[in-house]
């Protein structure tokens, strides 16, 4: 089989970057694979679906913010129903924290991102469940947990339904004439000379070789250019050809609660208009729940960073004692309405973790385009990474994004990068 591109993945940045390759190249023979059944399958639909375009990074904040525009997009104007909620992001800070973060804040809303602050005595008022003094509390102090100082909410942030996202660009895709191939494992990229000169064995080093398609479980799928967007499984292709995925797998676990005492969380007023509790992260361990507000759900999640060991996991279970003896102890002590609560559901995925700078990877290799590395925020981001997939196919300098901004396709790259290191990572 031969096609023009070839898209390896059909989570939300393989389907993106179809779409938009389809789009821009109507002519060409645009075909994605996957070893799954549907599209977005992997850890897409594992993901928690939050939105938010407030990043210490400046390039962050303009791949998010526009493509939470598309999004917005996808629902009025296409008439998808991706479910999204701008319930906002809350983060709750000490006074220690605060006053630390006060420049990285005044720099995010001169960028565009509009943020509200509210006092603890107005947390306290809008959210009687939350407790924001805990002077004096001795378990406090046993685990070092500080008073509630202040909240931050981010305005343009929330939720979406990530299975309804990707079967969005699926459909938008197929309407462009693009061809998807479901349960087709790819076992290896192909690397062929541009020069063939018929000799077994080749290429040889002194050989100019590109990627040219893939060896898959139908066979063979050749392609004038390939495009991976493989997220944590990247490593497995790109490792046997010497090619840095520039990303290290990392589990990350939700837990799901539905409990009428938790209806307190559910029953908020002023913060958005579903008068919900926004996606709230604590101030402690990184810690942070969600309203599901289609099913009248919390659900909750932990950035464990250090402790947590790196390493690919083909189909990563969840820890039930994770919660009940690490997260339950601080939760409980900003929001005791979870106490003697136990998850109703739980699932584990796994984050493409860029350690360097916590930044997307776009880059170029002979025959390739890899797309991954998006270090959980892959989803918010999706539209504009696939644009710049687009334009780097296209051989453009710059990528134009959902509502006009324009974006360096280099900077994501590996020779050029030009991006701040991200501090925001959830």
């Amino acid at each position: 089989m031969e096609c023009d591109i070839l898209v390896v993945g059909s989570g939300v940045l393989g389907l993106s970057s179809a779409y938009h390759l389809k789009l821009r190249n109507p002519d060409s023979r645009v075909v994605v694979i996957d070893r799954s059944s549907g599209p977005g399958q992997g850890n897409s639909a594992k993901s928690e679906g939050g939105l938010r375009n407030v990043f210490t990074s400046e390039a962050n904040y303009l791949l998010t913010d526009s493509t939470i525009d598309w999004f917005s997009h996808l629902e009025k104007d296409l008439g998808y129903d991706v479910k999204l909620h701008y319930i906002g992001y809350l983060w709750l800070y000490s006074e220690r924290q605060y006053n630390g973060l006060k420049s990285t804040l005044e720099a995010i809303q001169k960028w565009g991102a509009e943020l509200r602050t509210y006092e603890k005595e107005g947390l306290k008022r809008m959210v009687p469940h939350l407790v924001t003094d805990l002077e004096g509390d001795e378990e406090a102090e046993l685990l070092d947990i500080e008073s509630i100082h202040k909240g931050v909410l981010g305005v343009k942030c929330g939720c979406i339904d990530t299975d309804a996202l990707v079967r969005s660009y699926e459909a938008e895709f197929l309407k462009l004439g693009g061809e998807l191939m479901y349960s087709t494992d790819a076992k290896k990229l192909i690397l062929r000379p541009e020069e063939e000169l018929g000799i077994p064995g080749e290429p040889f080093v002194w050989q100019e070789s590109r990627i040219s398609g893939a060896e898959t479980s139908r066979g063979e799928i050749r392609a004038d250019t390939t495009v991976l967007a493989t997220g944590v499984w990247s490593e497995t292709l790109l490792d046997p050809l010497g090619i840095d995925a520039l990303m290290r797998a990392k589990k990350r676990q939700i837990f799901v609660f539905k409990d009428s005492r938790l209806g307190g969380l559910l029953e908020v007023e002023g913060f958005n208009k579903y008068s919900v509790m926004p996606l709230t992260i604590l101030p402690k361990a990184g810690i942070l729940f969600r309203p599901e507000v289609t099913e009248g759900s919390i659900w909750l999640a932990c950035a464990d960073e250090l402790g947590r060991g790196y390493g690919l996991e083909e189909d990563p279970q969840p820890e039930a004692n994770y919660y009940t003896d690490e997260i339950y102890h601080v939760l409980v002590k900003y929001f005791p309405c979870f106490r003697d609560i136990r998850p109703a559901n739980m699932w584990a995925g796994q984050y493409a973790v860029n350690g360097y700078d916590g930044m997307p990877v776009i880059t170029p290799v002979p025959g390739m385009i890899y797309t991954g590395a998006a270090s959980g925020s892959g989803i918010m981001k999706c539209d504009a990474l696939g644009r710049i997939v687009a334009s780097l196919y296209a051989g453009e300098e710059k990528a134009e994004l959902y509502g006009g901004q324009s974006f360096n396709v280099s900077s994501l790259g590996v020779e050029d990068r030009n991006v701040e290191r991200e501090k925001f990572i959830i």
